[in-house]
């Protein structure tokens, strides 16, 4: 099996791929409809390729700066040859997974409005494809990465296990990087177009979502593509490739000392599980259709459909995986880890789901306290959001501490945590159609967009507006899933840096101390530096979405005091200026934010050593876990409360209702959109990071 694992791995990456591409080939081949459409479609199209090219254009300078650096340090001994290459292709192909998907997402909206003048289905067909392309794509160039680094270091270069596991991770902090870049600045985009276009457009002007007459609503279309697909589309490959690699790494670790099983093989299982998972993604794919006139549960039904054969099918096929890979009936408790995973993937996709769509009574009781004014339906969405947190911390804590004893962690820590890792990787295992699920909801989004600029016919819309909203919770779905194991990864990643403080120590001929406690005040000072980080990162991305948000409202502002004829229908807005303020202003202010997250574990630990690293990264996990479960639920439910508004409930559209509810979506649009899903890849950059710079921080800090 070892033998073959690379190739394996490989034809894995290149299944998730053929099926994308056949899909995209598919998806292409429905209308895009009318000219007007076709022509709103090209013009969101040409607004998201020109801000991702000059986005990257900003980040190669960041990836150029930090290869030098990571290539000094090779030279000096401080890393391996390998580590500055890997950091590039991490980042290459993170930027492509987004760009990828973000260019299929644009091809499909259009397409997505002219099926839903056909029915419901066709509707939720299309969308749920351009989502599929997105899903495979990420996991396919993630194996895909995996596997050719895999072949080099292994096949070429003859490196013992331990050292491939140590250069791999490394491409996990070219992921990291290129999608916090992609997160904060399309999500800067995103949020400052959608909050600008709501306040003048619906609370001021009175005019509906997506009119065609608001300056700003190209530039809201073009930021859930470049935000919430390109964006998101980095942000996943990031966690699918760390979560597989973190846990390959610390399985080197735990069989390290064990005869019957190679690190090889321990490598094996979270490469293969991988594998396992796209193939049973593919096959769920095909299980997602729904009747017309069906209503929110009925959709949600038909997605859980397809995302739950793929959990159950995986969950059956990783009980042979594990007993052919590793030690029989010895390493039986490491299938439970991934069990644990998995089920824990599933219970915080339902307590999201809960929390934030508009069929339970959450969400509905957020949208009555729109009666009495905006402040109460931000005073309950702030309420709802923090106690959402309660049920993912249980999860997660239970799925920690199942996969940590039911995987010898009582007797061997490190096989313990390499059971952590094995649940991380078992919760994205089935990402494919996860991530497919979630990438679908802005096509739906973009395709309402055109049917109302498009005078589609009423019930268009209507469909585009039930998909729309699916797509709220089956976002915020996947956030729960990417910051759950988020917080797993981390944990993993914290283990493997402790590992190579040991490596790089006895390398350096130091010797080290590995009883980490709060009366240590290195750990404590770096336990507090590591909570306030988040709040900090959140901060800086907030205010950058409302400096933004406050350009957008005095150009839209001017453009209707100025513009004669544009609110009576007889001129049309200027929406370039629109987008590329949002440009302009995205990639300014995207900048801090990334450089606090790189910096932070390289002044941590040069003032307050290795000891005051792991207090910081468990600070940094342990707040920014809870930070980003509340702000993206209680983003979602304000979202979807508004819409349910809309719907007809509290005095329907454009009541006194509606608008309070359309300020409290303005105030939960970067909370769900910008900051919460950002601090997911903080709190992973901050470890990738720390573990990179190990052998500089040992050799070198005060403390």
């Amino acid at each position: 099996m070892e033998k073959y694992l690379g190739m394996i791995t490989f034809l894995g990456s290149v299944a998730a791929i053929l099926f994308a591409i056949l899909t995209a080939k598919k998806l292409l081949g429905f209308s895009e409809g009318t000219d007007l459409m076709k022509k709103i479609s090209s013009s969101v199209r040409q607004g998201a390729n020109a801000y991702l090219k000059r986005q990257y254009t900003v980040v190669a300078i960041f990836f150029a700066v930090m290869f030098v650096v990571l290539l000094v340090m090779a030279l000096l001994d401080l890393l391996t040859i390998y580590v500055p290459f890997a950091f590039i292709t991490g980042g290459l192909f993170s930027a492509l997974s987004g760009f990828i998907g973000m260019k299929i997402a644009t091809l499909a909206n259009s397409r997505t409005a002219n099926a839903c003048r056909t029915g419901l289905n066709r509707g939720l067909r299309v969308a749920f494809s351009a989502g599929s392309v997105m899903g495979f794509t990420v996991v396919g160039l993630g194996l895909l990465d995996i596997s050719v680094w895999f072949f080099l270091l292994n096949n070429v270069f003859k490196l013992p296990a331990s050292e491939i596991t140590g250069a791999m991770l490394t491409f996990g902090m070219g992921a990291s990087s290129m999608a916090l870049f992609a997160r904060v600045g399309g999500g800067i985009f995103t949020k400052a177009a959608d909050v600008g276009a709501d306040l003048v457009g619906k609370v001021e002007a009175g005019i509906p979502e997506d009119d065609p007459r608001n300056p700003a609503v190209i530039a809201d279309n073009v930021g859930d593509n470049v935000g919430d697909v390109a964006g998101m589309g980095a942000d996943l490959y990031e966690s699918y490739v760390g979560s597989i690699i973190s846990a390959s790494a610390l399985g080197v670790t735990a069989f390290s000392t064990n005869s019957a099983v190679s690190g090889l093989s321990a490598m094996s299982v979270p490469m293969l599980l991988s594998v396992l998972g796209i193939i049973c993604s593919i096959v769920g794919t095909f299980l997602v259709r729904t009747k017309e006139n069906a209503t929110q549960k009925d959709l949600l039904r038909s997605l859980s459909r397809g995302t739950n054969f793929s959990a159950i099918v995986i969950a059956v096929l990783a009980l042979p995986l594990v007993w052919f890979c590793l030690d029989g009936k010895n390493s039986i408790g490491l299938y439970f880890a991934i069990l644990s995973g998995l089920l824990s993937g599933v219970l915080i996709g339902q307590s999201t789901e809960y929390f934030t769509s508009d069929t339970y009574k959450p969400t509905r009781h957020l949208a009555a306290k729109s009666e009495t004014g905006s402040a109460t339906i931000i005073i309950g969405g702030l309420g709802l959001g923090m106690l959402s947190t309660v049920l993912p911390v249980i999860i997660v804590a239970v799925c920690i501490l199942v996969a940590y004893f039911a995987s010898g962690g009582a007797s061997n820590a490190n096989s313990g945590l390499y059971g952590i890792g094995l649940a991380s990787v078992g919760m994205l295992s089935t990402l494919g159609i996860t991530l497919a699920t979630d990438a679908y909801g802005p096509v739906a989004d973009n395709a309402g967009g055109i049917a109302e600029m498009a005078n589609l016919e009423p019930e268009v819309r209507e469909r585009t507006d039930a998909l729309d909203a699916l797509g709220n919770t089956t976002a915020a779905t996947g956030k729960g899933f990417a910051i759950g194991s988020a917080a797993l990864t981390a944990l993993a990643l914290m283990a493997s840096y402790i590992n190579r403080v040991g490596d790089v120590a006895a390398q350096q001929g130091k010797t080290v101390d590995f009883e980490f406690n709060l009366t240590n005040p290195t750990v404590l000072v770096g336990l507090l530096i590591g909570a306030c980080l988040p709040f900090v990162f959140s901060a800086l991305t907030m205010e950058s979405v409302g400096k933004a948000a406050q350009a957008v409202v005095v150009e839209v502002r001017r453009q209707f005091k100025e513009i004669k004829g544009l609110m009576e229908g007889e001129a049309e807005a200027d929406y370039a200026s629109c987008v590329d303020l949002c440009t302009r202003a995205s990639l300014k202010e995207m900048i801090l934010p990334t450089v606090v997250a790189v910096i932070a574990p390289i002044v941590t630990g040069l003032i307050l050593g290795y000891h005051g690293v792991v207090g910081m990264l468990a600070g940094a996990t342990a707040t920014g876990f809870l930070i980003a479960v509340f702000m993206s639920n209680s983003g979602g439910a304000w979202d979807n409360a508004k819409k349910y508004i809309e719907g007809g409930s509290h005095g329907g559209k454009g009541s006194k209702q509606h608008k309070a509810a359309v300020v409290g979506d303005t105030v939960g649009d970067p909370f769900k959109d910008t900051a919460g899903p950002a601090i997911n890849i903080l709190i992973k950059l901050l470890s990738m990071v720390s573990i990179v710079f190990a052998a500089l921080i040992v050799k070198f800090s005060i403390f």
